[in-house]
């Protein structure tokens, strides 16, 4: 009665393939993906800051951040429509914070949230933009 063997190299080749195989999943699986959400937020604040700084005012002839930094009247004035300008610049599901020295429009930032942050530097002072994920 003769028996079928398998030869010798098969059964390595296979047991190596098994091994390779096993730790390439290992590394796939284990390794955590990095955070992109901190360089996506500040990539949203920044653009903001770019449009406000370019958006036209509402009332004398310079831009929008500028206008809301001339006094606390033109703040009070100026807030809500800073607030609805910057709502339709963002996606529905970030949140923002426009810090300036006489207020701040938006949403109070939560703690232990990631954000994007953009610092723009007007005449008149300096304007803070933060936002997060919802």
């Amino acid at each position: 009665m003769s028996r079928a063997q398998l030869p010798l190299s098969l059964v390595e080749v296979a047991l190596g393939a098994t091994l390779i195989l096993g730790v390439a999943l290992g590394f796939a699986l284990v390794t955590p993906a990095p955070d992109t959400r901190g360089p996506q937020l500040t990539a949203y604040a920044e653009d903001t800051a770019t449009i406000l700084q370019t958006d036209p005012a509402r009332h004398n002839g310079t831009t929008r951040l500028r206008e809301v930094m001339m006094s606390q009247r033109a703040f009070d004035r100026e807030s809500d429509n800073l607030e609805r300008r910057v709502e339709r610049i963002l996606p529905a599901n970030v949140f923002f914070r426009v810090g300036t020295p006489y207020g701040s429009a938006g949403t109070a930032v939560p703690r232990r949230t990631t954000t994007g942050t953009a610092t723009v530097s007007t005449g008149a002072g300096t304007v803070r933009i933060e936002v997060w994920y919802a």
